[in-house]
């Protein structure tokens, strides 16, 4: 069953370099709702894409502060979620939910 919170803990998937490299070692990364908790997350991914989820490793990436037009802004923070799959288990991050 889909909880319509789940689409609210998953943000989008995070393709990035390292993201790409850890894809070979069977975890992917998701950008997450900042008050998402492990267990949500785990419960997300499991209902939204059908897998086993092993483990699940947050971050969160404090906003950088940056100069535009000579005036000071602030980029976001970003929760992060590396999601560890069980083995067998893959998601195709290109396509969408």
């Amino acid at each position: 069953m889909t909880d319509l919170r789940h689409y609210d803990v998953i943000v989008a998937p995070s393709i990035t370099e390292k993201s790409t490299l850890l894809s070979e070692q069977n975890q992917v990364v998701f950008n997450v709702a900042k008050d998402a908790s492990k267990p949500e997350i785990k419960a997300a991914v499991e209902a939204l894409f059908g897998v086993k989820v092993k483990a699940v490793n947050t971050l969160v990436r404090l906003g950088k502060t940056k100069r535009f037009r000579g005036f000071i802004g602030k980029q976001k923070d970003v929760k992060k979620a590396i999601v560890t799959l069980a083995d067998g288990q893959s998601i195709d991050v290109s396509t969408g939910v």
